[in-house]
């Protein structure tokens, strides 16, 4: 059998994140180990990544988006500020200076 050596999650819940691509800040709020978008959402991506990666929900800084984004595409965020974002008190339940803390509340109806 041929083992498949999958990448492992390098971002973690509450950690800020700049898009690679798009330059926008944002914030994790969960991840999958490799996309579960449908096959449409997937061909209609721009830069198609690698399905077989983890994927994050990330709450995008001064908006009210959550992209979803192939961990390639994603590099932790150098400046530490606080996100702003109307889900960020749904999600966290505090910013302690560097990263979110994740509460337990799960995500909103029509997310």
């Amino acid at each position: 059998m041929i083992a498949f050596n999958r990448p492992q999650p390098v971002f973690e819940v509450g950690q800020l994140v700049v898009h690679r691509r798009y330059n926008y800040r944002g914030v994790v709020v969960a991840c999958d180990d490799e996309c579960q978008a449908p096959d449409e959402w997937y061909q209609a991506n721009k830069t198609q990544p690698d399905r077989h990666q983890p994927w994050y929900h990330v709450l995008v800084h001064g908006s009210s988006t959550m992209t979803y984004a192939a961990q390639t595409s994603l590099r932790a965020d150098d400046e530490q500020a606080p996100i702003e974002h109307p889900l960020v008190d749904h999600f966290f339940a505090e910013f302690t200076g560097h990263k979110y803390v994740r509460n337990d509340r799960p995500f909103p109806e029509g997310i």
